[in-house]
């Protein structure tokens, strides 16, 4: 494995997962992994590992779906952890140790430009969408793969189709001294394959011929109000106001805690979310 460059393309995204929001995300790891994981395991049967594989997770943050794919591939396999956020990295590893999985391993590295070993398959949970060069990155991907490897990852469609993250935003809005200012549909963030035919084009940009993309739609959700308001406060565009007018944050947060209680349910809060399921090989 080769060093993170400080200064290598993603270098912005290695700052910002270091240290604005990565001692964020291992705070409230449990709540966010509870959240996300229905989606990733859509993802995971999709790509259906099996026992004896060698797979890479990019972006496997805190190491959930790393941990639940060597579980899968079993001890004559191995998993290989990949992402840019060290403080993520740690409990990963921890867990890791935890769970008895000697054979997931991490590593901080910048899957766009990493020399991996080869791979039977590749697999990510909301890790792949944050690459300065996504062509060239899921590039790189394609050539770790084996003869006969492929791609499984669960990604977000446009933010309009997310109630779990718009709801709690237009509570938001009116505080807000002017609004936030879009992010441009390509650059690397949540939202960079909410376009479709984009994503396509990507992947067969990178090498990859047999591309299946498919909607999925699911409510999700972890805990009850008060745990729902914390992770919109840590993950997503409420999260940015935030940082953005920390002088807001207790308006912000009682606006959320409103905004989100009509969603309640006995199971926590539930709201939709779409993703896209997609294959490529």
């Amino acid at each position: 494995m080769t060093a993170l460059d400080a200064a290598g393309p993603n270098a912005a995204q290695a700052a910002y997962w270091n240290e604005t929001v990565g001692p964020s995300w291992v705070a409230l790891q449990d709540a966010l992994d509870g959240q996300l994981r229905p989606l990733g395991l859509k993802a995971m049967e999709v790509l259906a590992p099996k026992p004896g594989e060698r797979l890479i997770d990019v972006g496997c943050g805190c190491g959930d779906t790393s941990l639940e794919l060597a579980r899968r591939v079993g001890d004559a396999g191995a998993v290989l952890g990949a992402d840019i956020s060290a403080p993520m990295l740690a409990v990963a590893r921890r867990r890791a140790e935890a769970a008895g999985l000697a054979w997931a391993r991490f590593a901080q590295a910048d899957a766009q430009v990493e020399a991996f070993e080869p791979a039977d398959g590749v697999f990510s949970r909301f890790g792949v969408m944050f690459f300065a060069d996504p062509t060239a990155a899921f590039a790189n991907l394609y050539k770790a793969l084996k003869p006969g490897g492929r791609v499984a990852f669960v990604c977000w469609r446009p933010l309009a189709q997310n109630p779990w993250m718009t709801v709690p935003m237009a509570a938001v809005a009116p505080l807000l001294p002017e609004p936030l200012p879009p992010a441009p549909p390509d650059a690397p963030g949540p939202f960079a394959f909410a376009d479709r035919d984009r994503l396509r084009g990507i992947l067969a940009g990178a090498g990859f011929t047999d591309i299946a993309i498919e909607a999925s739609d699911q409510k999700i959700g972890q805990g009850d109000v008060e745990a729902a308001t914390l992770i919109a406060l840590n993950a997503g565009p409420v999260a940015a106001a935030a940082r953005t007018y920390p002088d807001l944050k207790h308006r912000i947060q009682a606006a959320v805690r409103v905004a989100l209680a009509p969603y309640e349910t006995p199971d926590g809060v539930r709201l939709d979310s779409s993703v896209w399921i997609v294959r490529a090989a």
